[in-house]
């Protein structure tokens, strides 16, 4: 969605502005990460376990298959995160009534989950008064671009977890 006045393809001033908005995307992920594993800690889990509990929580009800596909990671180990967040009270894993094999995962909203409250909450208020500062209009195109770049993160991700695999069964 180009602006009116500007140089959707080339120039300087864009070169420059990408790379800028690029090098403030990199700062922004960093940042998260440091923010998850200090979250983490706080709240008594490893960044792993607050990764697959985040799925759940934008995901809502799935199956430990889903996450460990969601994660890459093995069924084993996510086997081991769901056994840690449940005894931390954050899941709760229930037998799917249709195929008894399969295991539902759901957020369980007891004391686990009252931990994130004072963790996340002041983020949150922040967040807010950041946003209070945009028009509609504004937050719609953030909203738009920030979908687009997750797409083109996951798409990138499954990229490299197809090269992984790719190469496991070459070697």
């Amino acid at each position: 969605m180009p602006q009116e006045g500007g140089d959707e393809h080339g120039g300087d001033e864009r070169r420059r502005l990408e790379t800028e908005f690029l090098l403030a995307l990199r700062r922004a992920g960093s940042i998260m990460q440091l923010l998850g594993q200090m979250s983490a800690e706080r709240i008594g889990i490893n960044v792993t376990d607050l990764n697959c509990l985040n799925i759940v929580a934008l995901t809502g009800a799935m199956t430990a298959g889903d996450l460990a596909r969601a994660t890459g990671l093995t069924t084993a180990s996510i086997t081991g995160v769901l056994d840690r967040l449940e005894e931390g009270g954050f899941v709760q894993r229930e037998r799917d009534p249709h195929d008894r094999r399969r295991v539902i995962v759901k957020l369980n909203a007891g004391p686990g989950l009252r931990e994130i409250g004072p963790t996340f909450g002041p983020l949150l208020q922040a967040w807010r008064a950041t946003a209070a500062g945009y028009s509609d209009d504004d937050l719609r195109l953030l909203l738009e671009f920030q979908r687009r770049f997750e797409e083109i993160v996951r798409e990138q991700l499954a990229r490299l977890r197809r090269d992984e695999r790719d190469e496991r069964e070459d070697g």
